[in-house]
């Protein structure tokens, strides 16, 4: 439970949060001292965060504003929780002084310029922190590097049949469909124009520059990613984490450091499954639609396809690997509250990971077109 704390919100109004309670009071009076009601004709007491109050708390709330009303404040406090108003009362009437609590503030609904600005700083703020999360395993990993003993090996291989061997059926399906979606959708323009044989250019650079390492790392970020978050976010709401760095384990090289490295070798042999499915449900339905016969094909296909070609779709694999595994196992480590928090935690992995796909994928083909590649 968060400590009782006292800060200064406006000029003239404090705003009081934590628990108010005798085990979390902490540093509270050493705060409350600080305070001086000396010059203040009005002071206002926002009590709206007050999530916990018992007899001790409420009874150094109300000898703290006995003390500003003595220096000559006139105190007034607002907000204060309706399940702690009788409980705050009572203490109140054994000092023998009035109740002071009045009606909970009235807070006006954002408009629609600051929720936009508050959205903009959680977004900067998720952005920071995701940040320091990179910089954290980072090191950890140096660690390891320097001292090999460190990894995790048998983590490290059941990530890898998981994310990897586990998923080569849905890979493999998906790229099998996509390519013969591609083949079916380029066969009438083809036609037309007597250009048959290219239907093998049109399927092999689609899918192996573009749609097997886009597909396959969109499918991993829904199935593995979100498996990530829901793992570490369950392991952090029954605190098993703390109980991690209690013993001495390190969570991130526990935790995090496999699963990276797992997919970074899971990823792209996924790639290279999806290249091959998805050219050949493309090869299938070059036969049928088209009448392109399989030797046809390949032979034209080994002629279109360059190996650079080849390349570029897999060597973005590993970058999509680390954004998927990052953006996974960082919003397992915010997940607070109760089952609700892993939910949502393990939704917003799914999203943002799938948008920084497309994102680095979008930046990979500018950089390859301004290279030439």
């Amino acid at each position: 439970m968060p400590a009782a704390t006292i800060e200064q919100a406006t000029p003239g109004t404090l705003a009081l949060s934590g628990t108010w309670t005798g085990r979390e009071i902490g540093n509270i009076t050493a705060q409350l001292a600080a305070v001086s009601g000396s010059g203040q004709t009005k002071l206002l007491l926002d009590g709206a965060g007050i999530e916990g109050l018992d007899t001790a708390g409420a009874w150094i709330l109300q000898k703290f504003l006995i003390r500003l009303r003595e220096e000559g404040a006139g105190v007034e406090l607002r907000g204060l929780p309706a399940e702690f108003a009788n409980l705050f009362d009572a203490v109140g009437q054994h000092l023998g002084h009035l109740s002071t609590v009045s009606a909970p503030l009235v807070v006006a609904p954002d408009s629609i310029l600051a929720a936009v600005g508050r959205r903009a700083a959680a977004a900067c703020e998720q952005s920071l922190a995701m940040l320091g999360f990179v910089g954290e395993y980072s090191i950890a990993f140096a660690g390891s590097l320097a001292h090999p003993a460190r990894f995790r090996w048998r983590p490290i291989l059941y990530n890898i049949r998981s994310a990897g061997f586990d998923a080569l059926p849905i890979v493999g399906l998906l790229s099998f469909l996509l390519g013969i979606v591609v083949a079916y959708q380029g066969a009438d323009q083809l036609r037309q124009y007597g250009a048959n044989i290219f239907v093998a250019d049109l399927v092999g650079l689609s899918m192996l520059r573009e749609f097997a390492p886009l597909m396959t790392a969109i499918i991993i970020a829904g199935r593995s990613g979100s498996a990530y978050a829901a793992q570490i976010g369950t392991m952090a709401i029954t605190e098993e984490i703390d109980a991690m760095r209690t013993i001495g384990i390190a969570p991130l090289e526990l935790l995090v450091i496999p699963k990276i490295i797992a997919l970074l070798i899971a990823l792209p042999l996924l790639t290279v499954f999806a290249d091959v499915l998805g050219v050949f449900g493309g090869m299938i339905m070059a036969k049928a639609q088209l009448g392109v016969g399989y030797s046809e094909f390949f032979e034209r296909f080994v002629k279109a396809v360059s190996v650079t070609a080849y390349l570029i779709g897999i060597c973005k694999a590993p970058v999509f690997a680390v954004i998927i595994a990052t953006v996974g196992c960082f919003q397992g480590f915010r997940t607070k509250g109760g089952a609700d928090s892993v939910g949502r935690q393990t939704t917003r992995s799914v999203v943002q990971a799938t948008f920084l796909v497309i994102v680095a994928d979008a930046l990979f083909s500018v950089a390859f077109s301004a290279l030439d590649l």
